[in-house]
């Protein structure tokens, strides 16, 4: 991705929608290959349909006609969920066509993987409570709130965070600047809460809310109310908001009706129309379905490029990579890149169990995770190459805002190590390799990727313990305040700070900075992160790996230096 590489004539100059849509496309010669074979097999041209993102050639035909064509015998299968799906158990194509196509749908794929962990619940269910992501809290804030820097070690604010990364001023908010953030129904924020927040650390922003944007029905419902549903969102959008300030409208996407929810597919197909059916569209095992075929649900039609790009955008969801197929990951994988190409910022909390999945789980040798499982089990997408995958810090007990962090270890831990689907990314392979070469993890090769070939993650971290949240809940009982924990803190605030960065470069006549990870792994930017070299990652039985000397598997390049990376980016054409 020339586009964003620093050392690249092409950097920064990132690619129109248009332009990703032609550089993904198929050949002319393909697309009159594939038509033509159709039309001498009998199928009319005006049964024969080229998509908008020139992906997919549809056919309309019988079930008879497909038989033939392809050499196939299609059946109706049906899955636990209740799901059925038509699918033949081989097709044929012939040899001067078999080079211009990929697959063919519906066939052979199945794309739901039948044994997600021990239950069926699709990607759609991630912002159900229970879903095993979100923060965590560590209970209620007892004490008087913290007014000044000399508690940071026991309760994070916004005023810590601005000196910890050396967050000296408030960016002024570049017509062209934008930051998004996204929550999956039924998690969604309450006004009241924000107000709150605000009133006591961040008086300017008292009364705002976020710009939000609707997907597939998504709206900040008040029925359901509680940590377990306003926690993410309150969380998410107190500090993004907050560090960015009144200057900077932050859009909140809102994906998912309360029936169905929303799966990052959702999310995905909103931002770029072409991905509705980008190799086959979504997975209805895994995704949520527009119009919502369940009584009570969104009735509009599927959100399919509604919804406008954001310069960067922030997510403190994940799922296990075992959750989902090697396709399934890879396809939304690709389409990250392709916002890249655009020049968005794509974040994603690295997980809060360690070395483990959601919920502490583990891989065992037959692909399942369970508890007491004894495999390392990465997270998605802080897998993808394509991502920045963020990780958490916390200050320790007994030290300032002015000393190092280390890796959190107080009620969650990082997430962090090494894809079992992804291969090593190019840009990171020298600090990757460093690691590997001084200090190699001391585990059995069998309970991790040991390849030394695969992503590692995450790439970078940030405070994620001790933070002061405003509950509604609470407030209506005793008007306190809870502590909240994990890489869901630590996201939105990497956010902030890019989006700032971003603000700077548009003032400055140039572009946003975009997908920032063959940047951030470059020479140029060493010293630009607080390296941090104390603290483990727990999981799976073990003590995970350390923070050590440059990248790790914990806490990435570190935390952000703002005036470090301001200037390093500005130096930036």
């Amino acid at each position: 991705m020339e586009v964003s590489h620093p050392e690249s004539e092409k950097y920064g100059k990132h690619w129109s929608a248009g332009d990703v849509v032609d550089m993904f496309a198929p050949s002319d010669e393909t697309i009159e290959a594939v038509r033509s074979w159709l039309m001498q097999s009998g199928i009319e041209s005006d049964r024969i349909r080229l998509t908008s993102s020139k992906g997919w050639v549809e056919v309309t035909t019988t079930v008879e006609e497909a038989e033939h064509l392809l050499q196939a015998e299609y059946n109706l299968y049906g899955h636990n969920s209740g799901k059925e799906h038509v699918a033949c158990e081989a097709y044929h194509l012939p040899e001067n066509i078999a080079p211009h196509v990929d697959f063919v749908l519906p066939s052979v794929h199945f794309d739901a993987k039948l044994t997600r962990r021990d239950s069926i619940e699709p990607a759609r269910s991630i912002g159900q409570p229970g879903a095993g992501v979100g923060p965590k809290t560590a209970g209620k804030l007892t004490s008087a709130l913290p007014t000044d820097l000399s508690t940071c070690d026991e309760y994070i604010t916004l005023d810590c965070l601005r000196a910890l990364y050396g967050l000296e001023d408030t960016p002024s908010s570049h017509s062209l600047n934008s930051y998004g953030i996204v929550e999956y129904t039924p998690q969604a924020y309450l006004q009241t809460d924000l107000d709150m927040f605000f009133a006591n650390f961040s008086p300017t922003l008292y009364g705002r809310s976020p710009y939000m944007v609707s997907i597939d029905g998504g709206y900040a419902q008040t029925e359901y109310q509680g940590f377990e549903y306003n926690g993410e969102s309150d969380l998410d959008l107190q500090y993004g908001m907050g560090l960015v300030g009144p200057s900077q409208i932050v859009t909140l996407y809102q994906a998912g009706d309360m029936v169905e929810g929303a799966s990052f597919n959702n999310f995905l197909d909103a931002l770029d129309a072409s991905y509705c059916t980008f190799e086959g569209g979504d997975d209805p095992t895994q995704d949520a379905t527009y119009p919502d075929p369940y009584p009570g649900g969104y009735e509009g039609p599927e959100a399919c490029g509604t919804a406008p790009l954001s310069n960067v955008i922030s997510t403190s969801y994940s799922y296990d990579e075992a959750d989902l197929t090697v396709f399934y990951t890879a396809r939304q994988c690709a389409e990250y890149a392709k916002l890249g190409l655009m020049g968005v910022t794509i974040l994603y909390s690295s997980g809060d169990y360690g070395v483990a999945g959601n919920g502490g789980l583990c891989l065992n040798p037959n692909g399942t995770q369970t508890a007491d499982g004894t495999m390392f089990n990465p997270t998605f997408p802080g897998s993808c190459p394509y991502i920045t995958s963020v990780g958490a810090t916390m200050v320790p007990y007994g030290s300032t805002v002015y000393e190092p962090e280390t890796a959190c270890e107080e009620v969650i831990y990082s997430g962090g190590g090494w894809s079992n689907y992804f291969a090593m990314p190019d840009y990171q392979k020298t600090a990757v390799e460093y690691y590997l070469k001084n200090y190699y993890p001391d585990y059995p090769s069998d309970i991790w990727n040991s390849t030394g070939q695969s992503r590692a993650y995450p790439d970078i971290s940030a405070n994620g313990a001790n933070y002061c949240r405003c509950c509604m809940l609470l407030i209506l009982v005793d008007g306190e305040f809870e502590l909240v924990y994990g890489t869901s803190c630590s996201s939105p605030v990497s956010g902030a700070i890019f989006t700032m960065i971003n603000d700077a470069r548009l003032a400055a006549g140039k572009s946003t900075i975009g997908f920032i990870n063959p940047t951030i792994y470059t020479p140029a930017f060493v010293g630009a992160f607080n390296d941090i070299t104390m603290g483990d990652n727990p999981g799976c039985g073990t003590n995970g790996y350390n923070a050590s000397v440059g990248w790790d598997p914990v806490t990435g390049l570190g935390t952000p230096n703002f005036p470090k990376l301001l200037e390093a980016w500005l130096a930036l054409p």
